[in-house]
């Protein structure tokens, strides 16, 4: 399968975009000390107003390129690509990084879902996860999100979170029959999967993913899973 041309970039390390030294919006927004634009909000303004207010969730759609800034351009022009050197100075940062994880944990309770572990990145469905999935499955441009959150909680050294998530994706619509649409299944497997820097992490998670896909007495179940992450965990790799 042909990777898309931003996961390819992604992949690269976005090596043809410099850095501007002189662009902080980033930084200054995860430091509470510049307002998201066109929202207005601070970042500990928009994890409180907006935690569980999933219409605007939903139907904003300025809000996620501040809360996971990437080094590649969005749809909000009045949003600032990633630069270098703020990535450093966040990742170096621990409230800057609580807030991500904050940001983080806001958008799986949107999606149905809740954080069990930081450590290993386990998910599981939160209490209202059927009108969650509902949506997710109806509202398709939350897979552009989801591809967009992933690619960030990568840049920051998060990616037992992208493994959480995939794999708890995989295990819902493998053994619960979840999450499995055309259309996010195709996500997943072209954009999602591929969100992950570690390669042998990326080849072993799409190894996996393709098992479930292509041979029917296979099944990723929901202990597979927590195996998985223990692994993970202990080991160092899958």
């Amino acid at each position: 399968m042909t990777l898309p041309k931003d996961i390819k970039d992604f992949l690269d390390g976005y090596p043809r975009i410099p850095d501007n030294p002189n662009l902080n919006a980033n930084l200054e927004f995860y430091l509470n000390k510049r307002r998201c634009k066109p929202d207005n909000l601070l970042i500990d303004e928009l994890h409180e107003q907006w935690r569980t207010d999933y219409s605007k969730l939903e139907y904003k759609h300025g809000y996620i390129q501040w809360l996971f800034p990437l080094q590649e351009h969005g749809v909000n022009y009045e949003a600032q690509p990633l630069q270098k050197h703020e990535l450093a100075a966040m990742k170096a940062d621990g409230t800057v990084l609580e807030r991500l994880y904050r940001s983080y944990t806001m958008m799986l309770g949107f999606y149905g879902m809740r954080l069990e572990s930081s450590e290993t990145g386990e998910l599981r469905r939160a209490e209202n996860w059927q009108e969650r999935y509902r949506n997710l499955t109806r509202a398709p441009h939350n897979n552009l999100r989801i591809s967009r959150i992933l690619k960030c909680l990568s840049e920051f050294g998060l990616e037992r979170l992208n493994a959480g998530f995939l794999l708890f994706v995989l295990a819902e619509q493998s053994v619960n029959k979840q999450l499995n649409t055309q259309t996010i299944i195709s996500s997943m497997d072209r954009w999602w999967a591929n969100c992950l820097r570690n390669s042998k992490e990326r080849v072993w998670v799409n190894k996996v993913i393709q098992k479930v896909r292509t041979e029917e007495d296979f099944v990723f179940t929901d202990d597979d899973y927590r195996t998985a992450l223990k692994k993970r965990k202990d080991e160092g790799s899958f």
